[in-house]
């Protein structure tokens, strides 16, 4: 029986096929390790001119620079109101007026007792004339011995009975006066004036209310004077020690984002407050309000100008690489091949940073330098795999 055509044919050609699969695939390593390696797209930016802050962020809220909260100085229900929240008020203007009925009785009856002691002083007035004559009498009468010793005594301390009874009647009424002054002026403290030219902007009381004054001085409305605005704006204990008075400050409201309302750090005050166990501090500017578009309460979202460059070179941080104290960039060359270069570095926030020395405008820079040197090593890494296989 004649031998399996498939054995004598694999031992016969076997070898000759297994040299040849070897041989490609060698051949295929040598091609993909030798062959150059794709280049990466390189992400550039333009060397720009422009400006720089580097700017601490914070919240603050708007209030008048000047105010006052008009109270009560007396009790009693509140009879009218003159004024509405918004309106102009000058120093001096008639705001509201308490029922003065109580005032006005008492008033009327210390009046009615000064007079009643005035009457009383001219009666002792009278009778100190009286006594002045008869001592006076009794005085001749001694000396001529047509009257007693005893009789002269009693004339001498009807005298002075009639001198402390004058000055009795008139400490009564320097005391009634004094009342009636302080009555009169809770009488007069039943209307109430603007202590100050402003604007007001709320309103406490309500007409026909009862106010105590024993208890708590009411506050009825509050005045303000809006032509300035004070901003305190809470800044972090991160950011505090970047803050210095006198440091350029502007900000925006919600209403007016596109505006910015310049002005310039003036304190910071010393105690912080905390919240949810974050420190804050507050830092305090005044801001003019000519045209009243800025009122109170209003949000602002305030930046603080740290530090800035003017017309300056820029680039992104992103395209700075630093080592030992020094910086660098990627700086296209004309083969549009990354070049590295050293420069010097001035102002930098969060996005751009200024260059000093070592760029000029126009020029093109590797904005992610680390991406780019990145993506090299991984080719790097690819060939030695296949040389590898």
């Amino acid at each position: 029986m004649a031998a399996p055509v498939t054995g004598g044919w694999y031992k016969r050609f076997g070898g000759f096929l297994l040299l040849v699969l070897v041989i490609g695939s060698l051949v295929a390593a040598w091609w993909y390790v030798d062959r150059p390696a794709a280049q990466p797209s390189l992400l550039t930016v333009p060397v720009e001119r422009g400006d720089l802050e580097d700017l601490v962020t914070a919240t603050g809220v708007l209030q008048p620079r000047d105010y006052v909260d008009v109270g009560a100085q007396v009790s009693g229900q509140l009879d009218i109101i003159h004024v509405r929240t918004g309106d102009q008020v000058r120093k001096g203007d008639l705001l509201a007026e308490i029922d003065p009925t109580v005032y006005v009785a008492r008033v009327d009856a210390t009046r009615a007792q000064l007079r009643n002691q005035q009457a009383q002083l001219m009666e002792r007035e009278a009778q100190l004339t009286l006594a002045q004559i008869q001592h006076r009498r009794q005085q001749n009468l001694l000396k001529e011995e047509a009257t007693s010793r005893e009789a002269a005594q009693v004339a001498e301390a009807a005298l002075r009975s009639a001198h402390a009874q004058i000055e009795a009647i008139s400490a009564q009424i320097q005391q009634t006066e004094s009342t009636l002054r302080a009555e009169e002026a809770n009488l007069d403290y039943a209307k109430i004036y603007a202590p100050m030219d402003g604007t007001v902007v709320s309103i406490e009381a309500r007409q026909g209310q009862t106010l105590n004054t024993n208890q708590q001085a009411p506050v009825l409305m509050r005045i303000a004077d809006l032509s300035t605005m004070t901003v305190e704006a809470q800044v972090s204990e991160a950011d505090i020690g970047k803050l210095r008075p006198g440091m350029p400050v502007y900000f925006t409201t919600l209403g007016s984002q596109q505006r910015r309302w310049e002005s310039t750090l003036d304190r910071l005050e010393p105690t912080p407050t905390v919240e949810n166990n974050v420190v804050l501090y507050n830092a305090v500017f005044e801001v003019p309000n000519p045209g009243g578009r800025l009122m109170t309460q209003m949000t602002a979202q305030v930046f603080f100008i740290s530090n800035a460059a003017r017309n300056a070179l820029l680039v992104p941080v992103t395209a700075l690489q630093t080592s030992g104290g020094g910086a660098t960039v990627q700086v296209v060359g004309g083969d549009g091949q990354p070049q590295q270069r050293d420069v010097t570095v001035g102002v930098t926030n969060r996005v751009q940073a200024e260059i000093l020395d070592g760029l000029e405008e126009g020029e093109e820079v590797v904005s992610s330098p680390r991406s780019a040197g990145g993506q090299t090593d991984g080719n790097r890494a690819r060939r030695m795999v296949g040389m590898g296989f």
